[in-house]
């Protein structure tokens, strides 16, 4: 058994269906349920050679049909004499009687033969009753006639019905009008997946109680089949048990282990693994062959898409290096990178080609976009239009810094203009910051705050308050990749230096004024250049992890720093100022 935690499109279904290819098909079973004559309450289970569970309902069905064969010729019989005996009499008696009495007589033969037709017909109905009820033919509960390898059900949002297995509701009970109990059992996906995979999306989904009978199934390697409702007649019904020998894989997010059954984790885990799925691999030539593999298997699997070209293979693999959002790494979120691959597919069979080129795959990244990428278009349009975001001139105490909107695999960038003021008074102790600040965005401002005071503490000393203002940021902040943005425009607001607003900035501060790495570098790039901003500021340690196409790359220049001194000679005009540079310490 399997227990895959990862982020959603990371490939957990895709490995439990590769995992019942790789099972053996031909010790499968047919699992059929017969009538209990001693119990009809406890139906009969039996297994049987994949296949010959259809063989077994059909030879009880022409048993069946072979015991009413006599009462059929006495039907038939019957019906002839009632038709032509009346005829025969009246054609015998009309010269011995008369016409009147041979009618008579004719209609006399003719009801009495309706009538007695009628009671054997009804005589013949009941004791057919009688013969199906003994002579029930069983039901096939699981069938793998057709089956060409291991079976693999997916029992995501499954219902204890559907997945354990249920007995229906007999609303006749009575007067031998009833449904025999073996045929109302339903077999769940825990019996179908015998020796093969039953495949579970977010298993603390699953009711407490249900976690347990799968643990139950788990242990025993067998399960026997009740009604799922108490108020059901199908609740006095449980069968022998039935085989579930099946290799369960149940996957979700780590917030899935706090709600999950500890004993069905504990059973997993000691006869199976349990796995954290990766999303990213190292980008290595064998690496970048499987996702040419991958591409492949989405043309096939999607049977209308043409295959792509060495090019666009080559193009897909540099978007799986962007949206990686590591150096050396790939990405691993195989379901957004196969909607990219049908989006271009769809575009190239659209203009006609037999080969899906570099052009269709840029084309289907501008269309398809991820709701946060619309998103941040949107804000940065509506920014710019306001003037919120400028991109050109200095101004005192303002900055554009970078932040990322969304998360996991579905992220853009963002322009997160910032300002700071000093103003007289030095009643507070700490940097004033406002704009819905996470904790640990006010954790940054604290780190900054010390490193303004190590830098300016006596400025601060002569009575000067600080107040950091993130602009219209009403869906939060969070985060440290704002922090030498805000250093930048506290100093620059302290000392009133110019900051030059053509720039834009991200990375982490550290105490001692390192800058450190920060994460979604590509995406805050990306975002500068769709802003019009002409130059970018990095962590150097960042550099690697920019995956940029060479036509965005010409439009920006991206400048890498290690110190925060690197920033602010970077950012500021220093004319006249350069005293003040002097005093802030070199890496």
């Amino acid at each position: 058994h399997v227990l895959l935690i990862g982020e959603p499109g990371t490939g957990k279904s895709m490995l439990g269906m590769a995992l019942a290819e790789l099972l053996p098909k031909e010790t499968l079973k047919d699992v059929l349920s017969f009538p209990n004559p001693n119990d009809e309450n406890t139906p009969l289970i039996r297994s049987v050679p994949a296949g010959e569970g259809r063989k077994v309902v059909m030879q009880h069905k022409l048993q069946g049909t072979n015991v009413l064969s006599g009462a059929n010729v006495i039907m038939l019989i019957f019906a002839l004499i009632s038709i032509f005996l009346p005829f025969y009499l009246f054609n015998r008696h009309i010269e011995e009687y008369g016409a009147q009495v041979a009618a008579i007589m004719f209609v006399a033969y003719f009801l009495g033969g309706l009538f007695i037709l009628g009671m054997t017909a009804i005589m013949i109905n009941l004791s057919r009753r009688m013969n199906l009820q003994r002579s029930s033919p069983p039901k096939l509960l699981v069938d793998n006639f057709s089956l060409k390898k291991a079976p693999f059900y997916d029992a995501t949002g499954a219902h204890a019905g559907a997945l354990l297995g249920d007995v229906l509701h007999d609303p006749f009970q009575s007067g031998g009008l009833g449904t025999p109990a073996h045929e109302r059992v339903v077999a769940g996906m825990i019996h179908k997946a015998h020796l093969g995979v039953l495949f579970v999306d977010e298993i603390a989904t699953l009711q407490p109680h249900t976690q347990q009978e799968l643990l139950t199934a788990l242990q025993e390697g067998q399960y026997p089949i009740t009604g799922q409702s108490e108020r059901s007649a199908g609740a006095m019904v449980r069968t022998e048990a039935v085989p579930c020998k099946f290799v369960l894989v149940a996957a979700g997010n780590l917030d899935t282990l706090k709600h999950m059954h500890p004993a069905l984790r504990s059973r997993i885990r000691g006869y199976g693994y349990e796995i954290y799925m990766k999303d990213t691999m190292p980008d290595t030539a064998d690496n970048r062959l499987k996702i040419a593999q991958f591409i492949a298997q989405e043309v096939r699997k999607d049977k209308k898409i043409p295959h792509f070209s060495r090019k666009a293979v080559e193009s897909i693999i540099q978007e799986a290096r962007r949206r990686a959002n590591r150096k050396g790494h790939l990405t691993l979120y195989l379901r957004d990178l196969g909607g990219l691959v049908r989006a271009a597919g769809d575009l190239a069979q659209e203009d006609g080609s037999t080969l899906v080129e570099p052009q269709h795959i840029a084309r289907a990244k501008s269309i398809a976009r991820t709701l946060e990428e619309q998103l941040a278009d949107k804000f940065i349009e509506h920014k710019k239009e306001y003037e919120v975001i400028t991109t050109t001139g200095q101004q005192i105490g303002r900055v554009n810094g970078l932040a990322v909107l969304g998360g996991g695999a579905n992220f853009s960038g963002i322009i997160l203009p910032i300002e700071a003021e000093a103003t007289p008074g030095g009643k507070e102790r700490e940097i004033v910051a406002t704009g819905r600040l996470g904790e640990i965005a006010r954790e940054a401002i604290k780190n900054v705050t010390a490193l303004v005071k190590a830098f300016f503490g006596e400025d601060l000393k002569k009575g000067y308050d600080i107040y950091v203002q993130f602009l219209q940021t009403y869906e939060g902040v969070e985060g440290d990749s704002a922090s030498i943005a805000v250093a930048t425009a506290i100093i620059s607001a302290l000392k009133k230096i110019p900051i030059k607003q053509d720039y834009a900035i991200t990375g982490s501060l550290s105490v001692r004024g390192e800058v450190l790495p920060v994460g979604g570098v590509s995406a805050k790039v990306e975002a500068a250049i769709e802003a019009g901003i002409k130059k970018v500021i990095v962590p150097k340690s960042n550099m690697r992890d920019i995956v940029l196409e060479d036509e965005q790359l010409k439009k920006i220049t991206i400048i890498p720093v290690e110190h925060i001194s690197q920033v602010l000679k970077e950012v500021m005009d220093w004319t006249g100022k350069t005293a003040i540079l002097a005093k802030i310490p070199k890496q």
